[in-house]
């Protein structure tokens, strides 16, 4: 049965986050406050719960979830490369609301879907999400919802919608409220496609908490929309 733990409260904090860590460890789903959206985490590296992942949420394989990781260290060991034209917007908004799409290295030993090859890779600005991801290491991350229902933007909203498929909620307060709501725009990260950055190229594939203009503003003009 799922249990959820305040973790505005210290002894609830402290046991949440140890049994988070446990279940993650036996492949098991935990929701997790991010600073943009709850999100419904996995171990990366084990491909039984990324799977579980996408089908509580009800999706397919056609549709990998991002990785969130604990700062540019990690994304450098995950990438193949990590191209100059990234650098900036990762230094500018790493940690935060922007998730890049890289190249995969490919001796990594995991299965996040079909991928062709890529990953999307983002450093949560969420402290309680980053002691966990430093514990953890890579967590799959995919926003907290049903596919096709509105982003979770509570613990609750997120237990309503998962039930049971999720072991522990982590409840860490209403999730977005550093990023302004801008009509039009996903509740979620940003998401920049930066594997067609050796041709100099960026791509803004996802309209997210971070403003367009304000990705053009650091990388440049070498931005497609």
């Amino acid at each position: 049965m799922a249990s959820l733990y305040d973790c505005a409260v210290d002894a609830e904090l402290l046991t949440g986050m140890r049994l988070a860590r446990a279940a993650i460890g036996r492949g098991e789903l935990v929701v997790v406050p991010t600073d943009t959206v709850y999100g419904i985490a996995a171990d990366a590296f084990d491909p039984e719960a990324v799977e579980r992942l996408l089908a509580a949420k009800g999706r397919t394989r056609q549709s990998p979830p991002p990785v969130l990781v604990k700062g540019q260290d990690t994304l450098a060991a995950l990438a193949e490369s990590v191209p100059s034209l990234i650098q900036p917007l990762l230094d500018e908004f790493w940690p935060g609301g922007l998730t890049v799409i890289l190249t995969a290295q490919p001796s990594l030993a995991w299965d996040l879907g079909e991928t062709r090859g890529t990953v999307a890779l983002r450093q949560p600005d969420n402290k309680l999400l980053l002691e966990l991801l430093e514990e953890t290491g890579p967590l799959a991350v995919s926003s907290a919802n049903l596919t096709g229902k509105p982003a979770a933007l509570t613990a609750h909203e997120a237990m309503a919608m998962l039930g049971d498929d999720v072991e522990i909620y982590l409840d860490g307060g209403q999730a977005g409220t550093g990023y302004e709501q801008r009509p039009g725009a996903n509740s979620g990260s940003t998401i920049v496609d930066a594997t067609g950055a050796a041709d100099g190229v960026l791509r803004i594939v996802r309209h997210g908490v971070i403003s367009d203009d304000d990705i053009r503003r650091v990388a440049g003009s070498d931005v497609v929309v």
